[in-house]
């Protein structure tokens, strides 16, 4: 009588093959290294700005005024010493003087950038056009949904950041570590949006690649903690232009964090499935925190405004969160192709991995 069971061998075979501690390790190392050698492209800067007149003359202004504003702070730091700045008068001038002027440079800054974003994608992808929202009053109500959104998040972000380097000991560090990813955020923020990747799916491509971009903001965070405030966003301001020109002709690593290995490695042309080890987290919750916190600001915001339901464009009454589409939800961008390999042999690894679509 023929047994009802597949033989052992056979059973055995189907089960998931996991990579070893030190090869998930060291494959994380790899992407890390990727991402850092990507954020000293500065030929590519380079061959961006001379190759175009409107990044150039941008680019330009750019440099003039935050270099003039980082001039003026060490001449005001160097003539009202750290001591004698906490009276009153100096309390009036940072709120009527400092204040509209910093709001000034972060609105002529991001309009520069997106200059420079905008021309320096159509020039590299000169067969595409940047995604933008359908001019319909549904595509209003979207995109000022989603501007408000991003500024939420920014403000939770770096408020964050903030709260990080108050926990004694461990904090310095993990605020550094926080905002090299914030950076790296940012830097590529623009590119993902031109490709059409909805808010929740750019929050999850940085995490599932968190190795990458940790390496990739690692030079400009260890260039914006030095300072003051002010003066370390006037730093951000100078080099962000560049860095988002550096984004545009990086190649983040892994196309596929769930089974894609790099060209070369031992495991690449096996024929047997490896899946990373479980130990080793593929993606990590980075801004969890802060989507939390958008969206209780967000819903703080809807009930104090007295409305009782959302409009009819979003759902489930979380007007702005939803318009800027939260973390549950999103479509898959061109950073994270299909892969080839079919659906079921795709599994669910442990708590934190990608569910089957």
């Amino acid at each position: 009588m023929a047994s009802r069971y597949p033989p052992h061998s056979h059973a055995s075979s189907s089960y998931p093959l996991f990579l070893p501690i030190q090869d998930s390790l060291l494959l994380q190392f790899t992407y890390a290294g990727r991402g850092f050698f990507d954020a000293f492209r500065w030929t590519a800067v380079a061959t961006a700005v001379m190759g175009d007149i409107e990044i150039r003359a941008t680019v330009f202004k750019s440099l003039l005024l935050n270099c003039s504003t980082l001039l003026c702070l060490f001449v005001l730091n160097f003539v009202y010493p750290e001591q004698r700045a906490r009276t009153t008068l100096s309390w009036i001038y940072q709120l009527f003087w400092m204040l509209p002027l910093l709001s000034i440079l972060l609105y002529l800054n991001s309009s520069w950038c997106s200059v420079i974003a905008k021309r320096a994608y159509s020039t590299q992808h000169a067969n595409r056009t940047v995604v933008q929202q359908p001019a319909t009053y549904t595509g209003v109500l979207t995109a000022i949904a989603t501007s408000a959104y991003r500024l939420v998040m920014v403000a939770t972000s770096v408020g964050l950041d903030f709260a990080l380097r108050a926990v004694p000991r461990v904090g310095p560090i993990a605020s550094f570590v926080f905002l090299c990813w914030i950076d790296a955020f940012y830097f590529f923020e623009f590119v993902w949006i031109a490709r059409g990747m909805s808010l929740s799916s750019r929050v999850r491509h940085l995490e599932e690649r968190w190795a990458y971009y940790l390496a990739f903001g690692l030079p400009s965070a260890s260039i914006c903690i030095w300072g003051s405030p002010l003066s370390n966003a006037a730093i951000f301001a100078l080099i962000f232009p560049l860095y988002t020109i550096m984004a545009m002709h990086a190649q983040p690593v892994p196309q596929d964090p769930y089974g894609s290995f790099p060209q070369g490695s031992s495991y690449s042309g096996s024929d047997s499935i490896r899946h990373p080890s479980p130990f080793i987290p593929i993606r990590l919750p980075i801004f969890a925190l802060v989507m939390w916190l958008n969206d209780l600001i967000v819903k703080a915001v809807t009930v104090g405004s007295g409305r009782n339901a959302a409009p009819r464009t979003f759902k489930r009454n979380r007007a702005f969160s939803d318009g800027a589409e939260s973390m549950e939800e999103g479509v898959r961008g061109e950073f994270a192709p299909v892969s080839s390999r079919p659906a079921r042999d795709r599994i669910n690894i442990g708590l934190g991995r990608r569910k089957i679509d």
